[in-house]
């Protein structure tokens, strides 16, 4: 049952109000802390009726919540709880939310270097193990793609430490073309994957273009507190919106692509675009489709549209038809020739 805000911080005040067994708690009482908790929440008067406050009570009272709160009335007039240690924040965890938060735990996993990711683990661990001293062990029903012999994961939690603290990095680096490692300074902006890979945004220092370099080609990583962070309040998605990948690329890439995609692939074009800017052009008769796209002309999307073999092919532009068909040709004749 979905609660508001409001009634969340109700319900929460009348249980703190409760707990302080001190004090003798009448109506009127739990309606001005509870009017006192919206105002400094809200910053404004929020008129909270006695009838509402009577069926927070007893919706904290029910099951509906989960609460089952003891609340009783004595001498006619005072509330208090029956027991005196109770609290709804004490409430122990059911089988169905610890199923949840074990599957989120799974879910978690492949990003283990990140540290706030690892500290919810143990968190969790100390859930099972309180509420729980006997837990059936089930097979996970999520599963996501991730390759744990990825190189450079180690690196995730000081990049993402380095980017939320505003810190500039040293960085030894060697990209797959270049024949030694190079040491960078680099303000990091955006930790992007792409792929079951990842990326970190940034520029180097003394230049104002932005890179992208792969984690997996990061040699070594060192904090560099003597340079001056240049915060320039980037933006991924604005960076993003027109690139499929990592790579982008300037304006005059920048183009209006129209695909013609078979009946067989239709439905999961339609169902799963290619990207935000994705429009039908055309349905035909036979069940294939014809869209158009306006994104960069780079490296990932001409290895999306080579996935799709001969289940795609390119209208326009001509330049990038031709680009397609060149590799699409190059590959027919490796199969063509004798292994």
């Amino acid at each position: 049952m979905p609660i508001t805000k409001n009634a969340l911080i109700r319900y929460k005040t009348i249980d703190k109000c409760l707990q302080n067994i001190y004090r003798l708690w009448t109506l009127e009482d739990l309606i001005e802390a509870c009017s006192q908790a919206l105002f400094e929440y809200e910053n404004k008067a929020v008129n909270v009726s006695k009838r509402t406050i009577q069926l927070d009570i007893q919706m904290m009272r029910s099951d509906k919540l989960g609460y089952n709160a003891p609340i009783e009335v004595f001498d006619r007039k005072y509330y208090r709880y029956a027991e005196e240690d109770y609290s709804i924040t004490n409430i122990p965890i059911t089988e169905g939310d610890m199923s949840v938060l074990s599957e989120t735990v799974e879910m978690l996993k492949q990003f283990k270097d990140f540290s706030l990711f690892s500290e919810l683990g143990g968190i969790i661990q100390k859930l099972e193990d309180k509420v729980y001293t006997e837990k059936t062990n089930s097979a996970p029903v999520i599963h996501l793609d991730k390759n744990e012999n990825l190189k450079g994961l180690v690196h995730l939690d000081v990049l993402y430490q380095s980017i939320i603290k505003k810190v500039c990095l040293k960085l030894s680096y060697r990209s797959f073309k270049a024949r030694s490692t190079a040491k960078i300074v680099f303000h990091p902006y955006l930790l992007k994957e792409f792929n079951n890979r990842w990326f970190l945004v940034g520029k180097k220092n003394y230049d104002k273009s932005i890179r992208t370099l792969a984690l997996d080609r990061i040699v070594k990583i060192d904090f560099d507190f003597s340079t001056e962070y240049e915060d320039e309040n980037f933006k991924g998605d604005e960076y993003y919106k027109d690139t499929i990948g990592v790579t982008v690329l300037s304006n005059d890439y920048l183009k209006d692509v129209i695909l013609k995609i078979d009946k067989k692939n239709a439905p999961y074009v339609l169902t799963k675009p290619l990207h935000g800017s994705q429009k039908i052009l055309e349905n035909h008769e036979d069940g294939g489709i014809i869209i158009q796209l306006r994104v960069h002309l780079n490296f990932e999307f001409e290895r999306l549209i080579l996935g799709f073999g001969n289940s795609a092919e390119v209208i326009e532009p001509e330049d990038l038809r031709t680009v397609i068909k060149k590799k699409l040709k190059r590959a027919w004749k490796q199969y063509e020739s004798p292994v």
